[in-house]
């Protein structure tokens, strides 16, 4: 396989081996070149032996130097240089079969791809590998990996996963360990399924390999769209307590901690932060809580709060309105100038049982909000939009929100410093 070259960096070590836009490299070093991973590893060398083919189909090698960290200075077509790989899966609990229809194309891809996993922190099941992959992963030592366990049970996670290969986890992520490759895996739970001892079986599975940095486990997230999808339950406060208490059974071996989630459900004090240890596992909503009110603590004590008497307005989710109508009331107490109203937004477009921030649509915002008081300026957290901040899941812009609730809009940060920071502006 072979890639074509998009362009070439004008000054970089790549222009100097005379390689061009649509000429393709063939390898580096003399290993091969197949995608993204191959190159940003390979190309980590202070000498590097360049092979391509010019656009007269003549073959060359150039050999060139650089500091190992400068980039070597080719761009390609896509980031991955092929195509993203979808999943394999048919998950009784995919989020994704449970949306509506009519969103955007986008949406409704599932990604399950390796190196995607490495680059941007992305979970993969693991099921949608090969063994050259397998091996090179070993090979570069890329690591850390993130990996969708569910359950170390061979027969329940083919059960699960609808997935005939999905049963070889544990032996792959095994390899992995002893590779010295640290790993750090992620439980969706369900209720009846994969929970109680089930779950004990799979923590003490996972907890006897080396290479397993964290376990998260996170609640099943049910829509009120799953018509002809497998029946089931949504977390009570009881199944959650029984949860975290199976979760902390095995706190002493690794990090293992309960999503932020199973603690609301539960009725618990979110833990002290000691109870997160690195915060490795963010992303599943593991300690979003404790660390957000304890970044906005340090904010109000740190900084001044605003100077002249400002009026304004904040959305959140179900889950996070208290701990946002925590915050602001305390910035509040200390920053006499401060007038915040903090609006709890319900999840109409995909039910109420799905109670994050990240997963409100601007409808629902404009919906909600009509008519009320909401200052000079409305604040939006940036995790209800897409990575570019330019839209909601159901494709309404923040534009849009501020013509129909006559509004300013603002774009915040969810990080607990920069939101009280732009409380006090």
């Amino acid at each position: 396989m072979s890639v074509v070259i998009k362009s070439v960096l004008k000054g970089s070590a790549a222009y100097k081996t005379g390689a061009r836009e649509n000429d393709v490299l063939l390898s580096l070093n003399g290993n091969e070149i197949m995608d993204v991973l191959d190159y940003r590893f390979y190309q980590n060398e202070s000498k590097i032996e360049v092979c391509y083919v010019d656009k007269r189909g003549k073959q060359k090698v150039k050999t060139v130097k650089k500091r190992e960290e400068d980039e070597l200075g080719f761009t390609f077509d896509t980031y991955l240089m092929d195509k993203q790989r979808a999943c394999k899966n048919r998950c009784i609990f995919c989020f994704i079969d449970q949306l509506p229809r009519g969103m955007r194309k986008s949406l409704y891809f599932k990604d399950d791809d390796s190196r995607l996993s490495f680059l941007f922190g992305n979970y993969i099941t693991l099921t949608n590998i090969t063994e050259h992959e397998i091996e090179r992963i070993i090979k570069m030592h890329i690591s850390p990996i993130n990996i969708s366990v569910h359950t170390t049970n061979p027969t329940l996670r083919v059960k699960m996963m609808r997935n005939e290969s999905a049963g070889q986890v544990l032996s792959i992520i095994k390899r992995f360990s002893d590779a010295g490759i640290s790993i750090n895996c992620q439980l969706v739970l369900c209720p009846g399924i994969n929970d109680g001892e089930e779950l004990r079986r799979s923590l003490k599975d996972l907890t006897a390999l080396s290479g397993v940095e964290s376990i998260a486990a996170v609640p099943v997230g049910l829509t009120r769209h799953r018509e002809g999808l497998e029946p089931l339950q949504k977390f009570t406060k009881e199944t959650a307590s029984a949860v975290i208490d199976i979760m902390d059974e095995f706190k002493e071996h690794r990090n293992v901690c309960a999503a932020d989630e199973f603690f609301l459900l539960a009725d618990r004090p979110i833990p002290q932060a000691e109870y997160y240890g690195d915060f490795s596992q963010l992303e599943n909503g593991v300690g979003l809580w404790r660390l957000m009110l304890s970044d906005s603590t340090d904010a109000i004590n740190e900084l001044e709060g605003p100077q002249y008497p400002k009026n304004i307005s904040a959305v959140t989710g179900v889950s996070a309105y208290p701990l946002i109508r925590n915050i602001v009331d305390t910035a509040g107490k200390k920053w006499h100038n401060l007038n915040c109203k903090v609006y709890e937004i319900k999840n109409d477009f995909f039910g109420h049982d799905i109670t994050v921030a990240g997963l409100l649509t601007g409808g629902d915002i404009i919906n909600q909000l009509k008519g009320k008081d909401l200052g000079d300026c409305l604040l939006i957290p940036d995790v209800m939009l897409r990575h570019e901040n330019d839209m909601f899941l159901d494709d309404v812009t923040p534009e849009e929100v501020e013509r129909e609730l006559s509004v300013k809009v603002k774009i915040v940060s969810a990080d607990g410093y920069e939101f009280i920071k732009c409380l006090g502006e």
